[in-house]
């Protein structure tokens, strides 16, 4: 399996080039329902140790189905697989770039959850426009063992996140094992209390917001992933989520600067227009860098072949 890495304001992405699992012509979604039933052994082996480590992204390339697209990306992590990814695909789109695959300007990418257009503006700077965003529910009150009252949104940007201002810990990497601890917390009380998303969807990111370190941004965050990681990175999805929450408090004007400031300090630029139907549309701006070219090798009668889950 031929695999390029990138990172993305420190979080990294692995996107699959070549050796990936045949998943035959259908729509994004329908090729991730059939990677997850057959082909699971290679996520596995694509991103789990002893290979990588619990960070990492995956990103299957694709054929798309729209012709009019660049690309299909399907997402994946440690422990499953990911609706959409802005970090990956503004990744995967300076990967392309790399490789001389695609060119600056604007291409689209089929994503599980729909078409995103992505404009690569230098060889590291990519700025995408993500799908509809929105917030689903406003200021839920969680009591929260060890914790207290957690007050927050759930609001989806492509993956269903909770976000809250309520964690009283400073958003420094020295703490990453505390917040990890308190986000899991407020994660289990979500699924206790039976909070979901739209149709029941588990809400599965936890993102915990404080004051930003540089006088630059307008917020820093601390996101805990599904596979129990924190994103290095602001989190592209995460900032959209945040986005739909600001607009539909009136909090930030459509097409003014909102700036995301990750635990590691990186920064997502982030805005958003209306489409005609009103929805949100969120635009995230953010650079990667190209790390590696690596070929994964299986080994016979490897007892890890197939990673460590």
């Amino acid at each position: 399996m031929r695999v390029i890495d990138s990172h993305t304001g420190g979080e990294p992405t692995r996107l699959i080039i070549e050796g990936g699992p045949e998943l035959g012509s259908g729509s994004m979604a329908e090729r991730r329902a059939i990677f997850a039933e057959k082909f699971d052994h290679m996520r596995r082996f694509a991103v789990n140790e002893p290979r990588s480590f619990d960070a990492m992204v995956g990103a299957l390339l694709c054929e798309p189905v729209d012709k009019s697209c660049t690309a299909g990306l399907i997402f994946f992590n440690n422990v499953g697989y990911l609706g959409m990814c802005g970090h990956g695909t503004i990744g995967a789109a300076v990967t392309l770039a790399y490789m001389g695959r695609i060119g600056l300007g604007i291409h689209k990418f089929e994503t599980p959850v729909g078409i995103v257009t992505v404009n690569v503006l230098d060889h590291h700077k990519v700025q995408i426009e993500n799908i509809a965003s929105y917030r689903y529910h406003h200021a839920v009150s969680l009591d929260v063992p060890g914790l207290g009252k957690i007050v927050g949104d759930v609001a989806w940007g492509g993956n269903w996140f909770f976000l809250t201002e309520s964690v009283e810990t400073n958003l420094v990497l020295s703490n990453v094992q505390e917040l990890t601890q308190k986000a899991e917390l407020i994660r289990a009380e979500l699924i206790t209390t039976g909070i979901c998303g739209k149709d029941g969807a588990e809400i599965d990111h936890i993102e915990i917001f404080g004051t930003p370190h540089s006088s630059l941004a307008n917020s820093r965050n601390f996101v805990l992933c599904p596979g129990g990681q924190y994103d290095r990175s602001p989190c592209g999805t995460g900032t959209s989520a945040k986005l739909a929450c600001l607009a539909a408090s009136d909090k930030l004007a459509e097409h003014k600067d909102w700036i995301q400031e990750s635990i590691l300090g990186s920064t997502f630029i982030g805005s958003y227009r209306r489409d005609l139907t009103g929805a949100v549309i969120p635009r995230i701006t953010g650079t990667a860098f190209v790390v590696a070219e690596t070929k994964l090798v299986q080994q016979a009668n490897d007892p890890f072949a197939f990673g460590i889950s």
